[in-house]
């Protein structure tokens, strides 16, 4: 018997790859998400793989994660691959204490983030 599948949230030519809890802030890490919003995978990949940003490696196998879902799960051409969305979402924050001047205390919060990356299949311009 087994429970009835749910409804695809997304289209028909798309994929996404979700990471979850990366150690890095979302504003730094939606940093190196807009870096390959609307661009074509291959271009993508390239600008991740000579990017400074240390998060950019995390970031790259994801997006190879989404490709590999595009091509083995829904049978999508990974040369006509469009990177359609990159969003960051807030995760948990670890709250730390550093001890500071005259017996008080400096709070610290290491946060961390989600990453959802989706491409989509478009045809080529003829």
């Amino acid at each position: 018997m087994g429970k009835a599948s749910r409804e695809r949230s997304l289209a028909d030519n798309e994929a996404q790859a979700v990471v979850r809890r990366l150690r890095i802030s979302p504003q730094k890490l939606n940093l190196v998400a807009a870096m390959i919003r609307g661009k074509k995978v291959d271009k993508a990949l390239a600008d991740l793989t000579f990017s400074r940003k240390r998060i950019a490696v995390d970031v790259k196998k994801a997006l190879e994660s989404a490709i590999a879902n595009a091509e083995n799960n829904h049978d999508l051409d990974v040369d006509n691959l469009v990177v359609a969305q990159a969003f960051v979402g807030k995760a948990l924050v670890m709250k730390r204490w550093q001890p500071r001047a005259r017996g008080r205390v400096g709070r610290i919060q290491k946060p961390f983030s989600n990453l959802t990356i989706v491409v989509r299949e478009v045809e080529e311009a003829a």
